[in-house]
């Protein structure tokens, strides 16, 4: 009977293993830091590993393959005090191509100043509609971004309940909170996580997440089969970026977009004709103005 039980319970936690949706790699770096137990930071980075990894962030199930990758890398800057901390995060998500081994960058970006507090076997949670501490929260709101933006590229919109589910994370952080962390309300910056939400939720944004979809499942998942087909609506898809970027000048989620995507954009189309570079170096130049050289470089003046 014991062996039956024992069974039982591996069963069943390989079950909710096979389960999840991540495959998170986590560092954390500490290259200016003297006086905290660097013991501190190694339990943190297996905390915010299993924190990543391990909790069920969806009602859908996914297989080994099927998990999204991502890499966080936490550069801490700063002993605020004995267990205050603030440093920068850096978060890429990935996800695979269809009929390839290629994986598209869907977030390459790095949060700025984030503090925290943490004491050794401190644990991290996530519980809707609740606030628990700065650092799970921003893990969390991250993790319903790259779910967001994930389903959206599978099908029109098909992120919206993480995006939801993102603001609703911004929404349970208390007012004392939000005045003492950067990040969570308008502020200073244009750039931030509250600006990131009001870009990817606002109905005048809504074609530029179209336009995810199609560059991802309607384009580059067609590569494979009919690059030509698949670069003509990469190109099209990308044309409808710049249209919401004339709409809504320097807004956050355009410079997301290019920062995940200019090499990728660059690799895709040397490959196409004359008039495909043209029209998709004149657009990319207009929306990463400061990087014109590599589109000039990449394909051509």
């Amino acid at each position: 009977m014991k062996h039956y039980i024992l069974l039982g319970i591996f069963f069943l936690a390989f079950l909710q293993l096979s389960a999840q949706e991540f495959t998170f790699e986590v560092s954390i770096n500490t290259p200016q830091l003297q006086t905290v137990d660097p013991k501190v930071f190694e339990d943190l980075e297996n905390t915010m590993r299993d924190f990543l990894n391990n909790q069920k962030w969806t009602e859908h199930d996914y297989s080994p393959e099927e998990r999204i990758q991502c890499n966080i890398q936490l550069n801490i800057r700063e002993e605020v005090n004995a267990t205050n901390f603030r440093g920068d995060l850096n978060i890429q998500a990935v996800r695979p191509v269809f009929g390839s081994s290629y994986e598209t960058p869907l977030l390459t970006h790095v949060d700025k100043g984030v503090e925290f507090s943490y004491e050794q076997f401190q644990p991290l949670q996530y519980i809707k509609n609740s606030y628990s501490d700065n650092l799970s929260a921003v893990l969390s709101f991250y993790v319903y971004v790259i779910l967001g933006l994930d389903y959206d590229s599978y099908s029109p919109f098909g992120g919206e309940p993480y995006l939801q589910t993102a603001q609703e994370i911004i929404n349970a952080v208390p007012p004392g909170a939000k005045d003492q962390y950067d990040g969570w309300k308008p502020g200073r910056v244009s750039r931030n996580r509250y600006w990131m939400m009001d870009n990817l939720l606002s109905p005048s944004v809504r074609p530029f997440r179209q336009a995810i979809y199609d560059y991802h499942r309607q384009g580059l998942d067609l590569m494979s089969s009919d690059p030509n087909t698949g670069r003509a609506i990469m190109n099209n898809a990308i044309s409808e970026v710049g249209k919401v970027e004339k709409s809504n000048p320097n807004i956050m989620i355009i410079q997301m977009f290019v920062n995940a995507k200019r090499n990728e954009i660059v690799d895709v189309f040397s490959g196409g004709t004359a008039t495909e570079k043209s029209k998709i170096r004149t657009t990319m130049t207009k929306l990463d103005a400061s990087n014109a050289n590599v589109y000039r470089k990449g394909l051509g003046r």
